[in-house]
């Protein structure tokens, strides 16, 4: 077995004894230096049933394919551990997927989809170069209620990879990161929803491009006043006149006839 680090450049860690202690004391097996990493957090130990991860008490909390885990919890190849800031990928080192997953073809970044909810739970499904789900497509196929068919596919365009789910029945709803989509373009770490699928995107060495925030524009200042009514000059033509009438009208009413 061994253990996958998710963006970090630290290289895999291999193991093949029974027990694995991981913390950030240095008797551990495994040796994490995080802040939020007790000195003794978590163990894994192999027995009949598989890989059974054990957490030490009164440490923080563990994620397992970001479900949290206070006690234990069963690991199978392909599952995501978090502990602290510090994810991990438990691999097989005779996981088919795994291998195409860990090893780059081209200049193209590699990626998988890793169901967390659904039928498919607890695989690993690597994309290449283009990935298809669908009813009748492939291995990998999409049960939806009514036995609807449908497929969703990832593929590759001009280096992003696109979520085309415009053959997806439209009352089967695809959502990306909780929004209804029919296309996207993808980034690390995206959560795909249909029906009751539930996919995270992985994709280690792939960083997710910044959210570019524009500034707000400024609002244009009110005008002033005067601005409203016309050219300053106007307005003391007007307040002239004003006076000359009246000046006229007080003659003419105290003038003697």
């Amino acid at each position: 077995m061994r253990i996958e680090f998710v963006s970090s450049a630290r290289g895999d860690f291999h193991w093949s004894r029974p027990v694995l202690t991981i913390g950030r004391g240095e008797e551990n097996d495994l040796v994490v230096s995080e802040a939020q990493v007790a000195a003794n957090h978590v163990s894994i130990q192999r027995d009949r049933r598989g890989m059974v991860l054990e957490v030490a008490p009164g440490v923080g909390r563990v994620y397992v394919n970001a479900r949290p885990v206070r006690e234990k919890a069963l690991l199978r190849p392909g599952d995501s551990l978090s502990l602290g800031d510090c994810r991990m990928l438990i691999r097989d080192d005779d996981d088919l997927e795994a291998r195409e997953l860990a090893e780059p073809t081209e200049a193209r970044c590699t990626a998988a989809l890793r169901p967390v909810a659904g039928p498919l739970s607890g695989r690993l499904v690597a994309i290449g170069d283009r990935l298809e789900l669908g009813a009748t497509h492939g291995a990998l196929p999409l049960e939806l209620p009514g036995n609807d068919a449908a497929l969703l596919t990832l593929a590759w365009e001009d280096d992003e990879l696109i979520l085309d789910a415009s053959r997806v029945p439209a009352r089967h709803a695809v959502r990306v990161n909780g929004v209804r989509t029919v296309r996207a373009a993808l980034q690390p770490g995206d959560q795909i929803g249909l029906a009751t699928h539930r996919f995270i995107l992985e994709a280690p060495g792939w960083q997710a491009e910044p959210v570019v925030v524009l500034p707000e524009p400024e609002p244009e200042p009110e005008p002033e006043p005067e601005e409203t009514v016309g050219p300053r000059g106007v307005v003391w033509w007007l307040i002239l006149t004003a006076a000359l009438l009246a000046a006229g009208i007080a003659v003419v009413l105290f003038a003697p006839f």
